[in-house]
């Protein structure tokens, strides 16, 4: 039996996929550094990187390359 591409309504495919484009950021409070930043993402603070409140990067290493 042959499927059709496209059975369901339009605007119901569209209404499915409409919360992935207007979701707000989620934001995050470090408890190591106390910097606001975004959940899952790495972020700078005084010259060095943090990732889940660890030291990804440390300052002295950014200051050298």
């Amino acid at each position: 039996m042959a499927h059709p591409k496209s059975r369901g309504s339009k605007q119901r495919k569209r209404k499915r996929r409409t919360h992935l484009a207007a979701a707000t950021p989620q934001i995050a409070i470090c408890r190591t550094t106390g910097e606001a930043h975004m959940f899952h993402h790495a972020y700078w603070h005084e010259g060095a990187m943090y990732y889940r409140g660890q030291v990804v990067i440390p300052a002295a290493e950014v200051l050298e390359a």
